[in-house]
């Protein structure tokens, strides 16, 4: 006897399926700073040395992150008070 195959109709799942869960966390990307840094191929042991980077720090100690180490080193002050 030959079986008859049926194909049985799937229902269509609506919605998001992601509903109710938490989002994952987005990794963290290089900052300005550290492009910098590559963009002139420096280390850590020449950052202070570097005049170029002195010069992209104090046009840039407000708006991006540069290291509090760097700017005690440089001797640059942030205005903390600052909104652009």
């Amino acid at each position: 006897m030959a079986q008859s195959f049926i194909q049985r109709e799937t229902r269509r799942r609506r919605g998001n399926p992601n509903w109710g869960r938490s989002a994952l966390p987005i990794p963290a990307g290089p900052t300005e700073f550290d492009m910098q840094v590559k963009k002139l191929g420096l280390t850590k042991q020449t950052y202070a040395d570097s005049a170029q980077l002195r010069s992209w720090c104090e046009n840039n100690r407000n708006r991006f992150y540069v290291p509090e180490w760097l700017l005690d080193s440089l001797g640059i002050v942030v205005d903390p008070n600052f909104s652009a």
